[in-house]
């Protein structure tokens, strides 16, 4: 068995040792990209295990170890990693557990404190915590090297194209399955691809790009008109099924084609904040440079995936600088606390690409989120009328049929507008057809 080794402040390490030994326990947010996350770890020779679990007692373990007053998603992250280490059939004291910490001032850079807090009350004080972040913790048994940040870097940039597109096909496949079966066989093949130093090279990236969308229009689909129904809010409510309690499915019953904004945009959002923060407070020049490299790098691939999108049948999401410059008129840059102006910015991308129906999902004790989700609501009906928002609370007591509820009555919003569109898109057709006989 590894030797338990602490730092100065008496955090428990993760060593070089541990790595042979330990099975990391990574909580799920997004279901493809966290999927290929997983196996380029995996490559990288540590032994990792993806959370699926979404019964009720990861909550109830949850609500015993973490403050009521703290959000939801910690509520949620840290009740499952202490399931699966009460209920999961590992040895304690053989697992790690892998979180997030972005350093920022969202709650969840404190997640890792109050998850090695519970792991305390709980009696698992021997269990290490591996901080995945830049710098903000260091464990000598986990490194992201150059290598492994650009692979999942790639891995986020084609798991929002794979996902796009599964989402456009899903509704109308006329073979039912085939497009998760088209997100499986690409998932297997990029990873293998990434391990061999393939698809991540510029002119292989667009050439990957444009195959997936021509596997994507091959599947074959039915032509008719669904309500398309776009999905913000908190970024773990927002993409996870156990946050959100399946939203996607459920909306997908409902008969509604979903549209989700990627993981790449809030990517991208998170550092040009960290140039807005050298431009309005002032800092380190290196860091401001660095940072500005690293947007261009990533920015300059997803215009590659939007102009590959563009080309195709397929809806392609808006360029991340028109979605900072229409955000402009309702929040400065200095909103970025959590998904801070990115949110409203959302919002204005689904419905100036025709999309007003929206849900915007609120967890509990997210109050920058409120604020820049439901708060932001009311001005957004006052300039786009037609915007359809609601806003969906999530928390421990809010019941899955009330959450339902809601929606549906959103969706019954929907479709009125969707008959009286129709009428009048007949009432015009035949008045146009009238004119031309009378001109006969």
């Amino acid at each position: 068995m590894a030797e338990l080794v602490y730092d100065k402040d008496g955090r428990l390490l993760f060593t070089k040792e541990m790595k042979k030994e330990y099975t990391l326990l990574m909580p799920q947010m997004l279901p493809v990209h966290f999927g290929m996350f997983q196996k380029l770890l995996q490559l990288e020779g540590y032994k990792v295990d993806m959370l699926m679990t979404r019964h009720h007692a990861i909550v109830e373990e949850g609500q015993k170890y973490v403050h009521n007053d703290t959000c939801y998603p910690a509520l949620l992250v840290i009740g499952q990693l202490i399931d699966a280490v009460k209920n999961g059939g590992y040895d304690p004291h053989k697992v790690a557990l892998l979180i997030t910490q972005t350093g920022g001032g969202c709650r969840a850079s404190n997640y890792i404190h109050l998850l090695r807090k519970a792991l305390h009350k709980a009696g698992y004080d021997y269990i290490p915590v591996i901080s995945v972040s830049f710098g903000v913790e260091k464990n000598p048994g986990f490194k992201l090297t150059l290598s492994l940040i650009r692979k999942l870097a790639y891995a986020m940039l084609y798991g929002d194209v794979i996902v796009n597109l599964a989402n456009q096909v899903k509704p109308y496949e006329i073979e039912a399955g085939a497009a998760d079966r088209m997100t499986e066989h690409w998932e297997n093949k990029l990873v293998e691809s990434f391990d061999r130093g393939q698809r991540m090279r510029y002119p292989a990236f667009v050439k990957t790009l444009e195959e997936i969308v021509a596997d994507f229009e091959a599947i074959p689909v039915q032509q008719e008109e669904k309500i398309k129904v776009g999905v913000v809010g908190e970024i773990y409510v927002k993409f996870s099924p156990l946050g959100n309690n399946n939203l996607e499915k459920f909306l997908l019953s409902e008969g509604c084609e979903v549209i989700v904004p990627g993981l790449t945009d809030f990517i991208i959002f998170k550092v040009f904040n960290r140039i807005s923060d050298v431009e309005l407070y002032g800092g380190s020049r290196l860091k401001y440079l660095a940072c500005k490299a690293l947007m261009r790098y990533v920015v300059r691939r997803q215009n590659v995936m939007i102009e590959v999108l563009s080309r195709s049948k397929f809806r392609a999401p808006m360029h991340f600088e028109q979605i900072h410059q229409s955000v402009r008129d309702y929040l400065g840059d200095g909103n970025k606390m959590g998904e801070g102006w990115l949110l409203t910015g959302e919002m204005l991308e689904l419905i100036h690409d025709g999309v007003p129906n929206i849900v915007c999902t609120q967890p509990f004790g997210c109050l920058p989120n409120h604020i820049v989700g439901k708060g932001m609501i009311r001005p957004l009906k006052d300039d786009y009328p037609d915007s359809n928002i609601v806003a969906i609370d999530y928390d421990p007591s809010a019941t899955e049929i009330n959450q339902e509820n809601r929606i549906k009555l959103m969706l019954a919003n929907a479709r009125q507008r969707m008959k009286q569109t129709r009428q009048q898109t007949a009432a015009a057709e035949a008045n146009k057809k009238e004119s031309a006989e009378k001109v006969c």
